[in-house]
């Protein structure tokens, strides 16, 4: 069995299911790959498209297949000594509509349920009136006319014998200790209704396991029985004055309070995944959570029937670094138990957003990110801080109102803060203040002015989190640093006689070792607050709204800072390989923002800067007429359409009209999307349909040949001209994600030309028998960049680099990391780095910013005289000469001085090898 080598990441749901995946292991694996990575594949709410909504943690998902489908998987993958990683999800469960025996038991218990410290909720509400109950937020009007309407209805389940309000797809159990009262009224027998009355909640079992609820759904099926149920019914029907007073009392007395979903923001008293009231926290610190969430994945470890997992979204989590030593000491303590067959192996990788030089704590016991933080360092080393001036001004002249992306991110950061997070940060602005009045030097701190410097601080605060509440996590000194930065930016937008109170909450949410409960929870509270602010605020606010590059405005990554040096990378490269030498190298993922391929034609503009700014100018002005009136839309959004049409443009002209067509509503998906995430002029909460008509008949008339023809032809032209640079870019990507420090994540599809956009576009179903096809044809890589826009080229260039791995994989997972000195006249536009294991080593060179080495339309080579002049510095070795890994028969001799001449030979880039076993 091979180790953790490159993975594949692919999307299961009902289109896509586990046997479908099996059917492709035969293509993956000749691919080069040598474990899958898949989406989760435990019970999800019926119809998901995506897995990460969980009802149930017990089972595999039927609809993908179930545990017979996964074995079937499992099985085709060993046959090609492959391996099978999965994502859990342990910070959140799907909630509401039906399957998730939980919640519904905490619905139907509140704190007396056995699953009450399973979520987090807030018991002791700052609404008097949610004290002891939770707010159930689902209603699409208020409660008052959702009564009147009749759209809340008592129903009864003749199966199990229990009561439930339903709201259209929601369903909220009535707690069994009222059934007593309401079959009594309905003359139900003095016996039954005396056993309901003394139900409780069960432990370990569910509700419907009680006999008193079995003995009601037998008598329920009598003629008596059926009669006073529809007796109940009828006291409860909304349709009279009498019974909507009756649904109201039943309901006053629930655990829940029924609410209008316009409430939330304000009121909600439990912890949901980002603003996604659909989606509920999980205590997964509690020993017994932990347990239950996991206990499935542990015996499918065991059973060896998966090899890894990826945590997601690990910042969700109260206690990261306790989670993940707790997962790593769990899954290891069954090791001894796997089949013969399995590998005795295992990989833990984390999805985590990491701050510009923020590194994962060793700590962890985790082998890794999922590669975000890669994902933006090969793209910003590939920019050209050249154009960083023009595009600047090309964006200040068209921005409206926020030039910077620092400015942006801080009104956007103010906005979701208040709008999506009111309810969290009131109950920390609470909670501090509860705090402040403990102490005879704090006591005068009033609410109003802890919430005021609370906004500052988090208005400031970058990173994800810190991690003062995590037991054990270190000496917190760059957590200190974090928050102590944050600190000094907010006391810039503070007066004065506020700086001595910031100072406290600093102090306050920084304290670690032996510390008051209440200061732990105010920690908690403040690390569960600033992740989804980050999240919702700068990937799903700021990115849709700062327009000035959209390659950059990618998820990890920071659009403020348009490149990366070659120095900074190598850098970077280095701390990765003494780390975490198995962390994933990642350049698409399911939540990028633009695809991989996308990205790279966009990086080519920080080239070629003045002229994309001229066309852009003339484009707006061009363009005007197709504008309705009120400016829709207007130009800061015009300049970020722009972009994404060219991001996502195809290399040759649309055949017909029907392809046309879905280009069209592929951007106008697209366009949707990023206008309500953006929230200037509508949003997912209040759309405004005007606005968004105007701005979807504007793109309709873009790209209606008829009415638009020069900017199709301009567009077509500008693609077509940056097109062959854009290759090289994705090309040296492709390079350097096989074979720098980590593990190659190659996303489903991505093997041919990506120029998707964000989901659900990048979730689009991926055409395997036209990569079989393609991967049939000659794997010669200079006949393939001689018809380079099918893609083929970049599928056979990561079948060959991912074989060569497989051939010598202790140079990637051992192998050193040694950057190479590069000088001459092209020095800045060449990435050369060594790996070295034992008597072997791999000599690895690509281009940067080609625009200026002129690569030919033809077959991407490049015109760059300026190649023979820079020479390489090596170390001279008595390995002999160095073999080419891309072209077969092409040698070149060992010398300390080597020139890139070879650069201009067909495709530019080169791995060469120097191998004991004389390679060839």
């Amino acid at each position: 069995m091979n180790e953790l080598r490159a993975t594949v990441r692919v999307q299961l749901h009902a289109g896509f299911t586990l046997d479908d995946a099996a059917a492709q292991v035969p293509y993956f694996s000749r691919l080069g790959i040598s474990h899958v990575y898949a989406s989760p594949i435990l019970m999800a709410r019926p119809g998901s498209s995506h897995g990460y909504d969980t009802l149930d943690y017990g089972r595999v998902n039927p609809e993908l297949g179930g545990r017979d489908a996964l074995c079937r998987l499992v099985m085709r993958l060993r046959e090609y000594a492959m391996g099978l990683i999965v994502d859990i999800v342990p910070n959140h469960m799907a909630v509401g509509g039906t399957g998730n025996r939980w919640w519904e038991d905490l619905l139907a218990w509140g704190r007396a349920s056995q699953y009450a410290h399973y979520f987090d909720v807030d018991w002791d509400a700052f609404a008097p009136w949610l004290h002891g109950r939770i707010l159930a937020p689902v209603l699409d009007r208020p409660y008052g006319t959702a009564l009147r309407d009749g759209v809340l209805r008592l129903v009864y389940e003749a199966e199990t014998g229990m009561f439930f309000i339903h709201h259209h797809d929601h369903r909220f159990p009535v707690c069994p200790r009222h059934y007593a009262a309401l079959l009594d009224s309905a003359g139900a027998p003095h016996a039954l209704c005396d056993a309901l009355g003394e139900l409780a909640p069960l432990r370990g079992a569910c509700m419907t396991d009680a006999p008193a609820l079995s003995r009601l759904a037998q008598w329920g099926k009598t003629p008596d029985g059926r009669a006073a149920i529809a007796r109940v019914m009828e006291q409860h029907d909304t349709g009279t004055a009498c019974g909507r007073s009756g649904l109201h009392d039943l309901l006053v007395r629930q655990a829940y309070r029924l609410a209008w979903w316009r409430t939330t923001p304000d009121l909600i008293n439990w912890r949901r995944f980002f603003d996604i009231t659909g989606l509920a926290a999980l205590s997964v610190e509690h020993d017994d959570v932990f347990d239950a969430v996991h206990g499935h994945i542990v015996a499918l470890y065991a059973d060896g029937l998966i090899d890894g997992v990826r945590v997601d979204h690990v910042d969700g989590l109260t206690q990261p670094r306790s989670y993940c030593r707790r997962l790593r000491q769990r899954l290891m303590a069954v090791q001894h138990l796997r089949p013969a067959m399995a590998p005795q192996s295992l990989s833990i990788h984390v999805e985590k957003i990491l701050h510009d030089r923020e590194h994962l704590p060793a700590s962890w016991q985790v082998d890794g990110t999922t590669g975000y933080d890669f994902m933006d360092q090969v793209s910003a080393v590939l920019h050209d801080p050249a154009g960083t001036a023009t595009l600047d001004g090309l964006w200040r002249d068209h921005a409206i109102e926020d030039p910077t992306f620092a400015t942006t991110q801080r009104k956007a950061r103010v906005q979701v803060l208040n709008d999506a997070f009111a309810a969290e940060l009131s109950r920390l602005r609470t909670h501090l203040g509860h705090i402040a009045q403990c102490n005879v030097d704090t006591r005068d701190y009033s609410m109003g002015r802890i919430g005021m410097v609370l906004q500052a601080l988090l208005v400031e605060f970058h990173s994800y989190r810190t991690y003062f509440s995590d037991d054990g996590s270190g000496g917190h000194q760059a957590d200190h640093i974090v928050l102590r930065g944050a600190a000094r930016e907010a006391r810039r937008h503070l007066l004065p006689s506020c700086h001595e109170m910031l100072d406290w909450i600093v102090d306050t949410l920084g304290q670690a070792g032996p510390r008051d409960g209440s200061i732990r929870v105010a920690q908690q509270q403040f690390e569960h607050l600033t992740a989804p602010l980050a999240a919702k605020a700068v990937e799903d606010t700021s990115f849709y709204r700062y327009g000035r590059l959209l390659s950059r405005n990618e998820v990890g990554s920071d659009p403020g800072r348009i490149s990366l040096s070659c120095a900074q990378f190598h850098k970077d490269n280095l701390h990765r390989y003494k780390a975490y030498p198995a962390t994933l190298l990642a350049t698409a993922t399911h939540d990028h923002k633009r695809g991989e391929d996308a990205r790279m034609r966009l990086a080519v503009l920080s080239e070629v800067a003045p002229h994309w700014r001229d066309l852009v100018n003339c484009w707006i002005i061009g363009n005007a007429h197709l504008r309705q009136r009120r400016m829709i839309p207007d130009r800061a959004y015009e300049m970020i359409l722009y972009q994404s049409m060219l991001g996502a443009w195809p290399l040759e002209p649309w055949p017909d009209a029907e392809a046309r067509q879905v280009f069209h509503d592929r951007i106008v998906a697209w366009q949707i999307k990023a206008l309500r995430e953006a929230k200037r002029h509508t949003n997912w909460i209040d759309p405004d349909a005007e606005y968004e008509r105007g701005c979807r008949e504007f793109v309709g008339r873009l790209l209606d040949p008829h009415v638009s023809g020069a900017f199709i032809a301009e567009m077509d032209a500008i693609v077509a001209r940056i097109a062959p640079a854009a290759a090289v870019n994705s090309i040296t990507q492709v390079m350097l994600r096989l074979t720098l420090p980590g593990v190659p994540d190659l996303y489903q599809g991505t093997e041919l030309w990506d120029f998707s956009l964000v989901d659900p576009d990048n979730r689009r179903p991926v055409d395997f028998t036209l990569r079989q096809t393609l991967m049939q044809h000659d794997t010669s890589l200079r006949r393939q960049a001689a018809q380079w826009r099918t893609g083929g080229v970049k599928m056979h260039l990561i079948q060959r680099l991912l074989a060569f791995r497989a051939r010598y994989p202790l140079m990637f997972s051992k192998g050193t990391y040694e950057p190479v000195k590069v000088s001459g006249p092209a020095e800045q536009h060449v990435i050369a780095f060594l790996r070295r294991e034992g008597g072997n080593v791999l000599l690895v060179v690509v281009v940067r910013c080609v625009w200026g080495l002129v690569p030919s339309p033809h077959d991407l080579s490049l015109d760059a005289p300026t190649l023979g002049q820079t020479y390489l510095s090596l170390p001279v070795s008595g390995n002999g000469e160095w073999c080419s890994i891309l072209h077969e028969n092409r040698t070149y001799p060992q010398d300390a001085r080597l020139s890139l001449s070879f650069l201009q030979e067909g495709i530019p880039v080169e791995c060469l090898v120097q191998a004991q076993d004389g390679f060839s």
